[in-house]
């Protein structure tokens, strides 16, 4: 299966009062375009690679699908590499940089309108907290965690990230179990596309809602994350950086536990400290 790239550049390097010749591994940042029964639905800026992840980590975050038998049957790129992910969808072969997917009549919603997302953020601006609130409960209770689990896991997240060595350029999510297993590792250059690709493959593999996992994310923990861990019912979400405002109201409005700063054998607990024993 075709890994995500990370492209060669010639560059020019000024050290230690002299310029040299040099070169350097970029982030790959390509556009991928979402079809939904022949109709174009977005534009979503991301590092190729697990591109069927991607479309369906997205579309279950957003209530376009509310069950894997809602997918009839998936067209994608051949360059996407996904022609592997077989399980019980049907998948031809299309041009280079898109997913189709056929989609069951009568399944969850569709967008009133074709949306862009960027490798920057997530759908902006198109699920408030309150619409949110429309879509989903509030987590059940527990389960409980060992809070000494949480450490090893940025540990574990950065060990595993072989792209962000080559490029200092790609965000990473992981999914574990309670117990420290890493399930699922994604790198994209949008921190929400790692998380849609991880989502995506449990939804693959049958683990949605993941209500006993945990969800570790590089960089910042924002309102994105929150939302996207909700739709899997993800009950713990740990970020390396900072939480936002919002995802810290976003967690506690759904009884969501969220970890922030989580390095060096601490973190911070922000919203749902119960999960966490001790």
């Amino acid at each position: 299966m075709t890994r995500p790239q990370a492209p060669d550049v010639a560059t020019q390097r000024w050290r230690a009062g002299a310029w040299e010749e040099a070169g350097d591994r970029l982030a790959a940042e390509e556009p991928l375009q979402l079809i939904i029964d022949g109709r174009p639905l977005s534009i979503v800026m991301r590092t190729p690679g697990h591109d069927l992840e991607l479309a369906l980590g997205l579309l279950w975050a957003e209530r376009v699908l509310t069950s894997p038998s809602d997918v009839i049957s998936a067209s994608i790129s051949a360059e996407s590499g996904e022609a592997e992910e077989r399980l019980d969808l049907r998948l031809d072969l299309l041009e280079s940089n898109q997913v189709e997917l056929r989609l069951k009549p009568g399944r969850g919603r569709l967008p009133e309108r074709s949306f862009l997302q960027s490798s920057a953020c997530g759908v902006c601006g198109a699920t408030t907290l309150e619409s949110l609130a429309l879509d989903f409960e509030p987590l059940p209770a527990g389960p409980r965690f060992d809070p000494a689990l949480l450490p090893g896991l940025a540990e574990r997240l950065r060990a595993e990230q072989r792209l962000f060595d080559q490029t200092g350029g790609l965000h990473a999510a992981g999914l574990f179990t309670a117990d420290g297993e890493l399930v699922t590792l994604r790198e994209d250059i949008g921190r929400h596309n790692a998380v849609d690709k991880v989502v995506g493959r449990a939804l693959l593999d049958g683990l949605l809602p993941a209500s006993r996992h945990v969800l570790a994310v590089s960089g910042r923990g924002g309102y994105e994350i929150i939302q996207k861990a909700v739709a899997a019912g993800i009950p713990l979400v740990a970020a390396v950086g900072a939480p936002s405002s919002l995802a810290v109201a976003t967690a506690r409005r759904f009884n969501l536990t969220l970890v922030g700063f989580l390095r060096e054998g601490r973190f911070n607990v922000y919203s749902a400290p119960e999960r966490l024993r001790g």
